[in-house]
């Protein structure tokens, strides 16, 4: 009556399109240097979705010398004291080489398929969660970086 043999196992969970999947807007800046509004056509996508969506320069008097776009997903477990966080960034995308003028806008567009992505999980027995977030990366020319970070979820619409 012993284990003869172990496998590993998961648990796939398929889910439905959600019910609201709202624009994702946001406007970022720094007072009297940089002022940014980025706009992304939806919140929620499957794992085999596209990212799109623009990045509109709106007030530029720091000197920018790239942009990225980054992937980022943080897994955390435990809970209270004992919560562990785990981010790691999964792809990263250079949007801008160079310094954008006022009134410039940038499109955005990211295939999601060829990462190894899972669905977002939520607070799951108090002890589990997925998330992952569009991170916005701009460095100007002495090397500073400032960032703006918006969470998106992620949903299984079928089985691969």
């Amino acid at each position: 009556g012993g284990i003869v043999k172990e496998l590993p196992f998961c648990v796939r969970l398929v889910q439905s399109l959600p019910d609201i999947n709202n624009t994702l807007k946001m406007e970022v800046g720094i007072e009297d240097c940089l002022h940014i509004e980025f706009e992304y056509s939806k919140a929620k996508y499957h794992l085999k979705d596209v990212v799109v969506g623009k990045i509109y320069f709106l007030l530029v008097r720091i000197r920018i010398k790239h942009m990225d776009l980054e992937i980022r997903r943080r897994e955390s477990t435990g809970s209270g004291a004992n919560t562990y966080n785990e981010s790691e960034t999964l792809a990263k995308f250079e949007v801008m080489d160079g310094a954008p003028v006022r009134t410039e806008s940038i499109p955005i567009r990211i295939f999601l398929s060829p990462y190894d992505l899972t669905p977002s999980y939520k607070n799951i027995n108090n002890k589990f969660s997925v998330k992952y977030f569009l991170n916005l990366v701009l460095v100007d020319e002495e090397d500073r970086r400032y960032f703006k970070q918006q969470e998106i979820q992620l949903w299984r619409n079928e089985l691969i």
